[in-house]
């Protein structure tokens, strides 16, 4: 084996550098700030507790230097078993969307048939279902909340699978509690229900109290388990056997497409679901359209039980939330403690600066801040006793809450997307839809996606990532570049829907006000009883189409990116909780969304679109200043290794103590060792050898 120089780069990442013509003589880079150790033909990186990692030189598929910045990077092929899971999402997206597509109308239009249908589903008037008849701004309103509440309870949901439950059951629990809200929905949506207006109202609030709470604990866990079924989780060289090209198959590429995937199986389940619940409220009644995706969503379970052996599954791995947050305190204490310069100012502690330079080293991305309260950095004699961890798992704990600063801007992303669910519904009311339901329209956005993820991951992705060449090429969509356009995309919509609302109120006979006027809701939003002599615009519902297919587009480039971020960037450990707080700022967004409820009704909705337009394209401006510096990082993010936090401990089958997350569970409840441990280091890597080692290698 030749000489291997071993010397700390800040990237840290492990490539191989190549010393000659032959990849045989390449080196090993250590990992940033550990010390390194050479025993026969392996190479061994030692971490801050004193254990290591293993790196056999002799290992020829681990990409050069310059092959990260030349070759071509490509995704692995998922196994089948992500495609079962996909179709348990796909199920409860279809319960999720058909059932809350309902919503509006079922709250806001009064009750004309026993059941909620139309009287006259294939007419010019009484052609909208309706129940409650609480007018546009209440059932905004509900809609608003229980999106809220189906996006503010995976904290619970993610909490309860990484520390106590585990991501498989926490699953199953959450989706007994959703088919519980499902059936209390179906109770209050009978014919003797609706009868009763004041106690079908109450009835379907406890009902999308309980059906999100369901969701709540459901969503945070679903997206990761997906993802943990790719086993290889390191950047190797693999030649195509068909065209002799080299490329470069990277784990970020291989979990990009796995989420692609992921959010065409979820829109696959929305477009059927409410394409055909809006028929079945239209034409027979909410009793129907609200029982129908219960009986498909009874078959999750059934999948789960079925694959359970064949799936990867990580065991709860006890609470990491308390020292995380511990650690984020320490840390911010000690800078201030070095630096009496030191701001409160929240943007300057959280945010990269770009435009002042001198503020950089006062970030909480910045290395230092991390650094400074690494284990090994702090004698044993002054250690918290919750400082339980290694080096690594403060690296892995920092990406994560940069992950968490990118997810922060999310809010006003949602809330150009959120008027799909109410305000584009009350719109389409407005217009001409003869024979189809007024939701008809809004299975575009499903529909698009359906055809431009595959069209994305298949052909455009692949394009852009030849014409870039490696790692850092100008026509590569970042993260970070694919999230910005995602805001202007959403920005666009909302610009065309102003526009759109300003030809309605030109020519409606209702002027200003055509939602008052129209047949189902009254001038204070009551009863509707008033003015319900007022037809629809002479203006196609399918004019609505490219606002539905802008906001497609941004959400593949929006929110596939957030579900994969989230995943790439958390600690393993707390992989379910990071997805909840990506899940969470759908809730901060509908919170603003409540705030601005008062923007939801005549005259005003040309503000409304027009206003979060604005937001929404200044935000994705600011958003790529701010974080464009981390596409830079990008690599050495994925690549970190593994970190441990010692909850507990166990003792191996070679009679080496470590903790429990360490292990992966199968599916029958056996435990084996994870793959991306750290391995033990062999007798004689000490630091004394290792230093000795080290010298000789520089000889």
């Amino acid at each position: 084996m030749q000489p291997v120089e071993l010397r700390s780069l800040p990237n840290g990442l492990y490539s191989r550098v190549s010393t000659s013509s032959e990849r045989s003589d390449s080196g090993l880079e250590s990992i940033r700030s550990r010390g390194g150790s050479l025993s026969g033909s392996k190479a061994y990186i030692a971490s801050s507790n004193g254990a290591t990692e293993e790196y056999n030189d002799d290992d020829d598929d681990c990409p050069t230097d310059e092959e990260l910045k030349t070759l071509s990077r490509v995704a692995d092929k998922i196994p089948w078993r992500v495609y079962t899971v996909a179709f348990v999402e796909l199920c409860e997206r279809f319960s999720y969307y058909g059932t809350q597509i309902l919503f509006q109308n079922f709250v806001q239009r009064k009750l004309l048939t026993p059941t909620g249908a139309a009287p006259n589903p294939g007419g010019d008037t009484d052609n909208n279902p309706g129940a409650l008849g609480q007018g546009q701004q209440t059932a905004t309103a509900l809609s608003t909340f229980f999106s809220f509440w189906c996006y503010i309870t995976p904290l619970l949901g993610a909490w309860l699978a990484d520390t106590y439950l585990g991501r498989y059951k926490m699953i199953m629990i959450s989706i007994v509690c959703a088919v519980a809200g499902h059936f209390i929905l179906v109770a209050g949506a009978t014919p003797s229900s609706l009868q009763h207006t004041n106690s079908a109202l109450t009835t379907f609030i406890v009902g999308i109290i309980v059906f999100g709470l369901g969701t709540g604990g459901f969503k945070p866990n679903i997206s990761p388990l997906i993802a943990e079924q790719i086993v290889d989780d390191k950047l190797r060289v693999q030649t195509n056997l068909k065209t002799g090209q080299r490329v470069i198959v990277d784990p970020a590429q291989t979990s990009a497409r796995i989420y692609n995937w992921f959010y065409l199986f979820i829109n696959i389940g929305a477009l059927v679901g409410q394409i055909s619940m809006s028929y079945a409220a239209l034409y027979v009644g909410y009793y129907l359209a609200f029982l129908l995706p219960t009986v498909l969503f009874l078959l999750c379970p059934v999948v789960l039980i079925l694959f359970k052996k064949n799936y990867r599954l990580r065991p709860p791995q006890g609470s990491v939330l308390g020292p995380a947050i511990k650690l984020l305190l320490h840390a911010t204490r000690t800078r201030w403690s070095r630096s009496r310069s030191w701001s409160f100012n929240p943007i300057r502690t959280f945010f990269h600066n770009p435009l002042h330079h001198r503020h950089r080293h006062r970030n909480q991305d910045q290395t230092d801040f991390w650094d400074a309260v690494k284990p090994s950095r702090i004698p044993p004699h002054k250690r918290p006793s919750w400082m339980t961890f290694d080096d690594a798992w403060v690296d892995e704990l920092r990406r994560g809450f940069q992950a968490c600063t990118v997810f922060l801007w999310f809010p006003l992303y949602w809330l150009t997307y959120n008027n799909i669910n109410n305000n584009l519904t009350s719109q389409a009311d407005t217009m001409r839809h003869t024979g189809l339901p007024p939701e008809i329209v809004s299975n575009l956005d499903p529909l698009a996606l359906i055809i431009l993820i595959p069209l994305c991951d298949l052909v455009v992705y692949p394009a852009l990532r030849r014409a870039g060449g490696g790692s850092g090429g100008k026509f590569l969509l970042t993260p970070i570049r694919k999230i910005t356009l995602g805001f202007w995309f959403g920005a666009a919509a909302m610009f065309y829907a102003a526009v759109l609302q300003s030809y309605i109120y030109a020519h409606n006979e209702c002027g200003r006000y055509p939602n008052e006027g129209h047949r189902g809701s009254s001038s204070d939003g009551s009863d509707g009883s008033a003015n319900t002599d007022c037809r629809p615009a002479d203006v196609s519902i399918w004019w609505q189409a490219p606002i539905y297919i802008l906001i497609a587009i941004s959400e593949i480039l929006a929110s596939v990116t957030a579900l994969e971020y989230a995943f790439t960037k958390a600690p393993r450990n707390m992989r379910s909780m990071v997805q909840a707080f990506s899940l969470c700022m759908t809730a901060l967004a509908n919170a603003i969304g409540e705030a601005l409820i008062w923007l939801a009704t005549d005259p005003l909705l040309v503000w409304n679109y027009a206003i979060m337009g604005v937001i929404a394209a200044v935000a994705g401006w600011a958003f790529g200043r701010v974080h464009g510096h981390l596409d830079e990082e990008e690599d050495r993010l994925n690549l970190l290794p593994a970190g441990h936090v010692h909850v507990g401990v166990e003792v191996d089958i070679d009679g080496v103590v470590r903790g429990p997350e360490e292990y992966e569970e199968d599916g029958h409840g056996r435990r084996s060792r994870n793959r991306s441990s750290v391995s033990e280091a062999p007798e004689g890597s000490g630091d004394e050898e290792q230093d000795k080692l080290i010298g000789n290698s520089h000889a």
